[in-house]
């Protein structure tokens, strides 16, 4: 068993990784947003969970709102962007499969 505690203190942290997955937690602060129109993981899906706050995910050009126990799965090689757009920090979770 390996565990790990998240924090959500840093923009973006590998918590936990294995040959076939990873974990990271990621903090977007408001009026923030990361990634975009060139952004995208040639070989790895990666699944985004919504801990708290509020966003938009924008996968090859779709805009789609991300509330708390939302669960976005962006497939590899989709073009990608997070932006929060609420008053308070967006927290995720998110996995690799494989690792990036």
């Amino acid at each position: 068993m390996e565990q790990a505690h998240l924090g959500f203190d840093r923009y973006f942290e590998v918590a936990m990784e294995t040959a076939e997955a990873q974990a990271a937690e990621m903090t977007i602060e408001p009026g923030r947003s990361v990634g975009g129109p060139e952004n995208y993981h040639a070989d790895s899906d990666q699944w985004l969970f919504v801990v708290s706050g509020t966003g938009t995910v924008t996968v090859d050009g779709d805009t789609h709102h991300v509330d708390a126990g939302d669960l976005i799965r962006i497939e590899a090689g989709e073009r990608h962007g997070i932006e929060n757009d609420g008053p308070e920090p967006l927290e995720t979770v998110n996995f690799y499969t494989p690792p990036r």
